[in-house]
């Protein structure tokens, strides 16, 4: 049994709608057995250009079964989900957000996240420019002119570059992936796994 750790590691990228899946879930699921859980983007185009690969709704075959799987899912998890168009997009701007706002605020930066899924794939926005960015951020109370001057300084542009440097450095190849007590488990379908663990402390 791998020796137990407070905090659970949850990679994702903003395009991923098993991400958005995985970010309405994980944080109650984890409080339930007084854990926390460290949320951590990063670019699945970092990882498709050292491994390769490709947006699953692009792959001959698997692309139709994928959104139907995707909107049985959300189904399934009782959450609201609409596939975006255009889709997948640059999560460039909103990552850099998030590292930025997490800096000094954490669980304000949580927030900024959720609604930045919310906003992609539930209202089907697109999240890829600045100043949608930064409207997500004002619709919380944030600067919104703030936001958009430090999304593009080297400062917390090397905050995303370390951030998907760890990511490939420990194995991160898709989204979400959790890690939880050097344990790791990808894809939404592994909440059951998830669940398990936190129960069990691990098997």
């Amino acid at each position: 049994m791998t020796k137990q750790t407070d905090a659970i590691d949850f990679w994702f990228d903003f395009s991923s709608p098993y991400g958005y899946l995985m970010a309405e879930k994980i944080d109650a699921l984890a409080a339930r057995y007084g854990r926390s859980v460290r949320w951590r983007p990063f670019l699945l185009g970092a990882v498709y250009k050292q491994v390769g690969g490709q947006p699953l709704t692009s792959i001959p075959l698997k692309g139709p079964y994928s959104i139907r799987d995707l909107a049985r899912s959300a189904r399934f998890l009782g959450l609201r989900f609409s596939m975006p168009n255009p889709f997948p997009v640059s999560t460039v701007h909103a990552a850099r957000a998030f590292y930025h706002l997490a800096q000094g605020d954490p669980a304000l930066a949580r927030r900024f996240a959720l609604a930045i899924f919310r906003d992609y794939f539930v209202d089907g926005h697109d999240i890829s420019a600045l100043d949608k960015v930064v409207d997500v951020g004002a619709s919380l109370g944030i600067d919104g002119e703030a936001l958009g001057v430090a999304v593009g300084t080297d400062a917390v542009k090397a905050l995303l570059k370390s951030a998907c440097d760890e990511a490939l450095g420990i194995g991160v190849f898709g989204s979400p992936y959790v890690v939880i007590d050097g344990e790791p488990f990808w894809g939404v379908d592994r909440l059951p796994q998830i669940e398990r663990w936190l129960e069990s402390g691990g098997f």
